[in-house]
């Protein structure tokens, strides 16, 4: 079954071999062992090799390379590969940098050093609530929503892929929410109403719900942006919904049937 994903493309490994991988350590040990394998094959240095071969964190956990060729660039003569988990970078200088090793000369350095993901650019806008209450501090122990489309004290405020949606494609994601966003609208308006947000309990519900998830399952295991643990000083909590698509958008047609149950209209 491996060699039929590993062979079909690198994604398939992912989502189309076996569902316990993601629950089950001892499930996940096994396709990270059969990777290993794979790249001790295909990467000629032992050492690069073993560096290639996560040990950190879970298979899956955080993004794997879905990729053509990718393994067999490190057996370039003019690549090397640093781990800066065990030699850090400790300093830029004039002529490139220094890990706490060596130093490095380069013409060109690119920074690729990951993102604030989710949370981050809402963070940034300057997003004032109800009563002067800021986002920043609303979020100060991590992003509260319902259903990652509405804030409670934050009226109309109607967020398209932010914290909390559903790890899946984003393009039909958007298109959900943008469809929810605008029906909601229509009712709105159909009904005489000028302000919606969500009902505190149904926030903390949500939250419940994410984090109840999440806990099934292994990416509280790494530190990754999924948990905001990349961002130094960062409040560690699941940044998305671990529910699956389609679980997702059942729950929100339950509740447009419901007459948008959990907001409050006013």
């Amino acid at each position: 079954m491996y060699d039929r994903c590993w062979n079909g493309g690198g994604y398939r490994l992912y989502v189309d071999s076996f569902q316990d991988i993601m629950f089950d350590k001892q499930a996940n040990d096994t396709v990270a062992e059969y990777i290993r394998a794979k790249i001790r094959e295909r990467v000629k240095d032992p050492k690069t090799a073993e560096m290639l071969s996560h040990r950190h964190h879970p298979y899956g956990t955080k993004r794997p390379p879905f990729e053509s060729n990718y393994y067999e660039v490190f057996n370039q003569h003019n690549v090397e590969l640093v781990d800066v988990r065990s030699t850090p970078i400790e300093e830029l200088t004039e002529t490139g940098l220094r890990t706490s090793e060596r130093s490095f000369e380069f013409d060109v350095l690119i920074f690729a050093t990951g993102f604030d993901a989710m949370s981050g650019p809402m963070m940034r806008m300057g997003v004032v609530g109800r009563d002067g209450r800021l986002l920043t501090e609303h979020w100060s122990k991590g992003p509260r929503t319902y259903l990652g489309i509405g804030i409670q004290h934050f009226p109309n405020l109607i967020m398209i892929a932010g914290p909390h949606c559903p790890l899946q494609n984003i393009p039909p994601l958007i298109e959900y929410q943008v469809d929810f966003a605008t029906e909601m609208i229509r009712f709105m308006v159909a009904n005489d109403i000028v302000e919606v947000e969500p009902a505190a309990a149904t926030e903390d519900e949500w939250q419940a719900h994410i984090d109840q998830v999440a806990s099934e399952g292994l990416y509280p295991l790494a530190d990754s942006w999924y948990m905001g643990s990349n961002v130094k000083d960062k409040p560690r909590t699941c940044m998305i919904y671990l529910g699956g698509g389609d679980r997702y958008r059942a729950f929100c047609d339950e509740i447009i049937k419901k007459g948008y149950d959990g907001f409050e209209f006013r």
